[in-house]
């Protein structure tokens, strides 16, 4: 049996790159998967069945169980019926993978309203609408008397956590989803249900197009040398998360190759402090302590 055996998962996105990978190393450890994928350009534009379906097609003929889907995840009836969808083919519901995302790179100064609002949707509201739809769906099961062990993983970026120039768009969603995991893994404990995410590198369409990454993560010369850059590499560790019993939550990951790092998020640092307000004159020297550190 595999250690996903039994447990139905949607994965988003799932038609290429990270989330086909995911889907297939779900369905290999024998998750039921939702492969949902619109089939979209890399900035959003268009559709098209056919990745979802292909995808789905390769899992049923290494034996597996899955269906397609091509519900807009940031569209609030499209996140329902997602969910839904997952329910009516194999009868529950355990985890639930944000994958799908776009990129609209630009300058901040250059960047036009409908780049900024594109990339915020699909990637933060697109992260919201189906774990808000899923979450619903495990709070009913909680209080019909059932246990739940559920889990999501979402995708978050070192574009967001750390920063990337080029990308306030996107960093700024995916330091959204960062805070999105840590404030619903503490609201969905009660209901059996653990959040994380997970702060990939890996080549795929979006990373490809990233300025300044092209180059750098083309496969290896020497076809017997380890890919650091396989997309493949990213799907053990969020199948560990999917498990019925893997304790963490709340938790960010970053993971590239064979390299998994727990991320740190913004905390308290050095400090300066009088018991009384400050006045501007007495800032100007004091905080210079501050940039120093």
């Amino acid at each position: 049996m595999g250690t996903l055996e039994g447990r139905v998962a949607i994965i988003t996105g799932a038609g290429r790159g990270i989330g086909r990978e995911h889907a297939l190393l779900f369905a290999a450890e024998g998750a039921k998967v939702v492969v949902n994928d619109l089939g979209g350009a890399m900035d959003g534009s268009g559709d098209d069945r056919t990745p979802a379906q292909q995808v789905v097609d390769e899992i049923k003929a290494m034996g597996g169980e899955a269906i397609a889907n091509a519900d807009n995840v940031a569209d609030w009836e499209g996140g329902q019926r997602l969910v839904n969808a997952a329910v009516e083919a194999f009868g529950d519901l355990n985890v639930l993978v944000n994958n799908a995302g776009i990129l609209r790179d630009r300058v901040l100064v250059n960047m036009t309203e409908e780049e900024w609002d594109s990339v915020i949707h699909v990637h933060l509201k697109g992260h919201f609408v189906p774990t808000r739809w899923a979450a619903t769906y495990w709070r009913e099961q909680t209080k019909a008397g059932r246990e739940v062990h559920a889990a999501v993983i979402n995708t978050s970026s070192t574009s967001g956590l750390l920063g990337n120039p080029g990308q306030t768009n996107y960093g700024a969603a995916k330091a959204g989803i960062g805070a999105f995991t840590i404030i619903s893994a503490q609201e969905l404990s009660r209901y059996g249900v653990r959040v994380n995410a997970i702060a990939p590198a890996a080549r795929t369409r979006l990373t490809e197009a990233t300025p300044g990454l092209g180059d750098i993560i083309q496969a290896p010369a020497d076809a017997g040398a380890f890919d650091v850059w396989d997309p493949a590499n990213i799907s053990p560790l969020v199948a560990y998360l999917a498990t019925a019993d893997a304790p963490e939550t709340g938790k960010v990951f970053f993971v590239q190759g064979g390299q998994i790092r727990l991320m740190q998020g913004w905390a308290m640092a050095d400090s300066i402090e009088k018991n009384d307000r400050w006045s501007v004159a007495e800032l100007q020297s004091e905080m210079k302590k501050l940039a120093a550190s």
